[in-house]
């Protein structure tokens, strides 16, 4: 198995669409939750899904706790599919984690299409979190808060188990994240929020436009830290919609 094959889930390959997307879950997320998302958008857009080590299939293997660590670990392995066209949507850590590896594509000469960066606060702006410092039922009360996960699934002492250390390892690496100045990124940046999000607000979600030298929009929605589980046909149309836009672009040069 490849670094790329660690790293990436097809879970509907689309070899022959025209670009990609690259989807990055939230803490304590996997792949797996961007299946439907996949199987949505193939076989127009081939969505590549990241798989954090730490869980599922990579449950044996030590978190990463560090999301420049991620970032660079993750830019490695995506190098084997540079050639088309790729945007970025992360979720939460992992909107913050996407702005990161857009940084260090375009440092390597591969300018994303774009970045959706939902459910998190812009890079530059600070908050005091210790959630990753929370015991075990603080930790598990916590996300019951944000209904992200299964409640069934908080519920089995088994599941728990493995899956706790990759919580604490993603909340570790969102609240201990330390911006560095640099250059504003060449693409947009799609900013979305939920109207009623305890983990960020319309007003931090809005800062991003201070990272793009591109366009910018903001789209506040309806729910709270989870919002997009209950407007995935809207965000899917925001994507297809900048998808078409960028092919038009690319074939109009």
């Amino acid at each position: 198995m490849t670094d790329t094959d660690l790293w990436v889930r097809r879970f509907h390959p689309a070899a022959d669409a025209p670009s990609q997307l690259l989807c990055l879950p939230h803490a304590g997320g996997a792949a797996s939750y961007f299946f439907a998302v996949s199987r949505e958008l193939s076989p127009e857009i081939d969505v590549l899904s990241v798989q954090y080590p730490g869980r599922h299939d990579r449950r044996t293997e030590p978190c990463l706790d560090s999301i420049s660590e991620l970032a660079d670990r993750l830019v490695a392995a995506l190098r084997p599919l540079a050639g088309r066209p790729v945007a970025i949507f992360g979720h939460s850590l992992g909107a913050t984690l996407g702005f990161e590896v857009a940084r260090r594509l375009e440092r390597d000469g591969v300018e994303p299409t774009a970045l959706f960066a939902s459910g998190r606060r812009a890079p530059h702006l600070r908050r005091l979190e210790r959630t990753h410092l929370l015991d075990d039922a603080a930790l598990i009360a916590d996300m019951r808060s944000l209904a992200g996960t299964d409640s069934a699934l908080l519920d089995d002492d088994d599941v728990l188990s493995m899956l706790l250390p990759a919580v604490r390892g993603d909340y570790y690496a969102a609240e201990t994240y330390e911006y560095q100045p640099g250059p504003r990124l060449g693409c947009p940046i799609y900013s979305l929020v939920g109207d009623s999000d305890p983990k960020v607000t319309v007003e931090e979600a809005n800062a991003w436009r201070e990272h793009t030298s591109a366009g910018f929009e903001l789209a506040v929605l309806p729910g709270g830290h989870f919002y997009l589980n209950d407007h995935v046909p809207d965000i899917l149309r925001r994507i297809r919609q900048h998808a078409c836009v960028r092919v038009k672009e690319s074939t109009a040069r």
